[in-house]
């Protein structure tokens, strides 16, 4: 069965939005108006190491969210990840449907558009594409674009920058916690921690007031490492209101996701959050997922627990998680 791409509609011209797009009163934007100019946490990595564990922390268990500076990705690599995801985008539809994936048989990888599971179901203004970037044994270059010819070199390059970022996060949120350094990347996986990228495009939508490009949710990864372009759209849920997240140039959006809220047994927050459309402006997004591989088994750490600290969660693999997330099944 074909599916209708996002971009295909956009490129129509439609005037008024399909019904399936529009969501529910309550959801709408125009009802759940964000707050403006509240400021979220931006964290210099250049600052002493102290400095960067104390503000690291204390954002991730309040917002579950940051920006990071001074962290080392040239921008000129950041723009010529931005410049070959774009291009994808720009390219025959027919050339993309050659990477068309199949979530509901449990290909992930690829070019996608996400669809309803059942009639009620919304569904999201959004095409995007998906895959792999490490561990090498787990990156499958067949599925990565061939188009630009600069794809695969960029992703690559972007990935080790992404890998070093990585690490340092994961060695400040240990030590956040008054772990050893090492504590949280050895339970992810050590050098088995997969990373994913999702370039998430949203075109111009007619009637943004009424749709979303991402629906209200939590990241099921560990960490989202995220570069986007300069059209905002992100919006978090702090204090019981939607707070707008302005863009920086060359800043990277860190989401604290599920596992390490898990692993933390609840003091660091996924952050729940959603993803807001433009009338005349296409929004792109670069996302780096950083997840355990299928068959670790995540649960609060032990070195946190005590008996007033009981464990908050549950102890599982991370398939099982995944496998509970997709179907809504409580975990």
């Amino acid at each position: 069965m074909e599916v209708e791409r996002v971009q295909t509609l956009a490129i129509r011209g439609l005037n008024e939005l399909p019904v399936k797009f529009v969501r529910p009163a309550h959801e709408q934007p125009e009802n759940s108006k964000a707050l403006e100019g509240v400021m979220v946490p931006v964290i210099s990595l250049a600052q002493p190491h102290d400095v960067v564990v104390k503000e690291v922390a204390a954002a991730a268990t309040a917002w579950g969210f940051f920006l990071i500076t001074d962290h080392g990705i040239p921008s000129p690599l950041i723009q010529q990840l931005q410049k070959v995801g774009h291009e994808f985008f720009l390219l025959p539809q027919e050339e993309k449907e050659a990477y068309a994936n199949d979530p509901a048989s449990g290909r992930f990888d690829g070019y996608g558009t996400r669809m309803t599971k059942n009639h009620d179901e919304k569904v999201e203004w959004i095409d995007y594409f998906f895959h792999l970037t490490a561990p090498p044994s787990k990156v499958n270059y067949e599925i990565w674009p061939k188009n630009p010819p600069s794809y695969r070199e960029v992703n690559d390059q972007y990935n080790k920058e992404m890998l070093r970022v990585t690490d340092k996060l994961l060695e400040v949120l240990s030590e956040g916690l008054g772990l050893e350094a090492k504590v949280l990347k050895s339970h992810l996986g050590n050098e088995e921690v997969e990373l994913e990228m999702k370039i998430n495009m949203y075109p111009p939508c007619p009637q943004p007031q009424l749709a979303l490009g991402v629906e209200p949710h939590t990241d099921m990864s560990a960490l989202t490492l995220l570069v986007s372009n300069d059209v905002p759209g992100l919006q978090l849920w702090k204090d019981d209101n939607w707070v707008a997240v302005n863009y920086l140039p060359n800043a990277v959006f860190v989401h604290i996701g599920d596992q390490m809220e898990v692993l933390s047994n609840g003091k660091y927050k996924s952050v729940l959050h959603r993803s807001l459309v433009n009338k005349e402006r296409l929004r792109m997004s670069w996302a780096v997922f950083v997840a355990p591989p299928h068959e670790a088994v995540i649960g609060p750490l032990p070195e946190l627990l005590e008996e007033k600290n009981p464990a908050k969660y549950s102890t599982k693999t991370y398939a099982e998680y995944r496998h509970r997330k997709f179907n809504k099944i409580p975990q």
